[in-house]
């Protein structure tokens, strides 16, 4: 089978950008991932986006990222699948080289949610929920997680810090990111005294809206430049899996079934054990997102996922290292960017170019964004080879 490489890897940094446009950030990181690659050209461009038509009044972006990037002409569309639309992106790409009608392919994630008040961005994520059974009653992604939250501390009689693991983590591992939101570790002192924002979730359990770009360019290995220089990164497996939208359709609300067949399928795929992964970038726009990552994966047992994090199992240096350039809670929540920004630092770590937050020995990462509550998940498993 095709040799699918990652051949180049842009991003802009994360975070509040009111001077740049959707178009801007998306030139910055494909420029980036363009000249990464040594020049390669792309047949393809493939978006991943959730919200620009909501909050920056632009759908289309396909066509506009190609011309202002100085593509156009190319074949280029856009992708969603609410903060799986990265994801979903960096699969529509794989599949078309996969398929052999393209040799090439750009993907890109770019997101702006910055730029109106709080109050309508959670209006426009609710659209990623269920209008007619859940948004419309005034549920928002935010108190979805705090009700899932509550239900974890009760089903296993945790207390209200349990969870805090999560995002100590991230920020550790952010403070070292120059692309991060936020670059400073925090205590747990700092999580228990945190503001509530849906009893009993707080600030410090929610990752923080960004804007942000990233980008990453595919190609088969046989059409690399003899010139190329970097480490071979392949996506040795991809798949997607949904499940319900709404989540008071599951039988258990605490199981989120899509991650477990999402990553049975793409490590059955790569030919990859569970216990062969060096580095797990999860998509933790919550830190209950994340305990429930864990476990439906097969990281750690039912119920003790929060418990896998407290041990330091998560950390850098521990059994398997998760977010590891801070993810969404320290770098910033980029909706449909996020699963390119896990892309781009899950291949600086297998080419060992991750600066201080390096893991040793990475050879192989798995990648997993989230569409809801793992109502779409999609998995890919990088592997560094010869």
């Amino acid at each position: 089978m095709t040799e699918i490489i990652i051949a180049g890897i842009g991003q802009t940094p994360a975070g509040e950008f009111w001077e740049k446009s959707l178009r801007e950030l998306a030139f910055e990181a494909t420029q980036a991932a363009l000249l990464d690659s040594g020049g390669l050209k792309p047949q393809a461009l493939f978006v991943g986006n959730m919200l620009a038509a909501n909050l920056s009044q632009q759908a289309h972006l396909g066509a506009l990222a190609a011309d202002f990037c100085g593509l156009s002409g190319i074949e280029a569309v856009t992708l969603e699948s609410a903060g799986a639309s990265g994801g979903t992106a960096l699969r529509q790409g794989y599949l078309a080289i996969a398929s052999g009608l393209i040799d090439i392919a750009l993907v890109l994630g770019v997101e702006k949610l910055t730029d109106v008040v709080s109050a309508n961005v959670e209006t426009a994520l609710a659209t990623g929920m269920d209008s007619d059974f859940e948004s419309v009653h005034g549920l928002s992604p935010i108190s979805q997680a705090a009700l899932l939250k509550r239900r974890y501390l009760y089903e296993y009689n945790l207390p209200d810090n349990s969870l805090a693991g999560f995002p100590i983590t991230a920020h550790t591992n952010g403070a070292a990111n120059p692309n991060a939101m936020f670059q400073k570790p925090i205590k747990l002192e700092s999580y228990t005294k945190s503001n509530r924002v849906s009893d009993p979730l707080n600030i410090l359990d929610i990752a923080p809206y960004v804007d942000g770009a990233a980008a990453v360019l595919l190609a088969r290995r046989e059409l690399l430049p003899t010139t190329f220089h970097h480490p071979m990164i392949k996506i040795a497996g991809s798949a997607v899996v949904s499940d319900t939208l709404a989540l008071h359709d599951r039988p258990d609300l605490l199981y989120f079934a899509a991650i477990n067949k999402s990553t049975a399928k793409v490590l059955r795929q790569s030919g990859i054990e569970l216990n062969q992964i060096s580095l797990y970038e999860y998509h933790d726009t919550f830190s209950i997102y994340a305990a429930l990552s864990l476990e439906a994966a097969g990281f750690a047992k039912r119920g003790m996922g929060w418990k896998f994090a407290q041990d330091g199992h998560i950390a850098l240096t521990g059994m398997l290292p998760c977010g590891t350039f801070g993810g969404s809670k320290a770098r910033g929540e980029a909706g449909g960017a996020v699963g390119i920004y896990q892309t781009v630092e899950a291949s600086l770590q297998l080419r060992g170019q991750a600066g201080k937050n390096q893991v040793a020995g990475a050879k192989t990462a798995l990648i997993q964004s989230l569409g809801g509550p793992a109502s779409t998940v999609v998995s890919h498993v990088l592997v560094k080879t010869d």
